[in-house]
């Protein structure tokens, strides 16, 4: 192939590799951009998945640790309450959450009697005098206890309550005292508001 030749086949590959560059590129940033939610649509969802996740160490009480992370970036403190918000000491209606933004209440009813009734076949090693149980159930938010930055918040979490004992010997049927034990509640759910 001649000099000239050569140059203008050199040149043609250049412009159809650049022609099909600027090609690629462009069908790219329309694909891009066709597929791209604007910043205001995303910020009008009104329903986000929340994770969250309670615990006590060697208590029975009514209070607990929480943190709540996604939809919900807070952390504080919950107690065991009835709907009048009085303290509830055996956990059978709701518990409140009182966070560093405000508060809103949890439904706990359903998660209570589970594990009042995996207590009555509480899975005690004899040897060692242990066990554990685990549960899950709904935990719907309560309608209109929301304050704060929680004011309107609905929605439902799905949690597993994990709870793990050593009792003092000899009853070792979840009955007796114990000497050491963690209650971990933990799960997710799509909360709006």
């Amino acid at each position: 192939m001649n000099t000239k030749r050569r140059a203008a086949a050199l040149a043609l590959a250049a412009l159809a590799g650049a022609l099909a560059s600027a090609a690629c590129a462009s069908a790219t940033s329309a694909s891009v951009a066709a597929n791209a939610t604007p910043p205001a649509a995303t910020a009008a969802v009104s329903s986000q998945t929340a994770h969250i996740l309670f615990y006590s160490i060697n208590s029975d009480g009514p209070a607990f640790q929480v943190i709540v992370t996604g939809a919900v970036g807070d952390w504080g403190q919950a107690l065991s309450v009835y709907p009048d918000g009085a303290v509830d000491p055996d956990h059978t209606s709701e518990l409140s959450l009182k966070l560093t933004h405000g508060s809103f209440r949890l439904s706990i009813a359903r998660l209570d009697a589970g594990i009042v009734s995996a207590y009555h076949h509480w899975p005690s090693n004899p040897g060692t005098c242990s066990g554990n149980i685990a549960v899950t159930a709904a935990t719907p938010i309560v309608a209109g206890s929301g304050t704060g930055s929680y004011r309107g918040i609905t929605g439902t979490f799905t949690v597993t309550a994990t709870i793990d004992e050593i009792d003092v010997k000899p009853v070792c049927d979840g009955t007796s005292p114990f000497r050491a034990q963690v209650v971990f509640i933990v799960g997710s759910g799509t909360v709006s508001g």
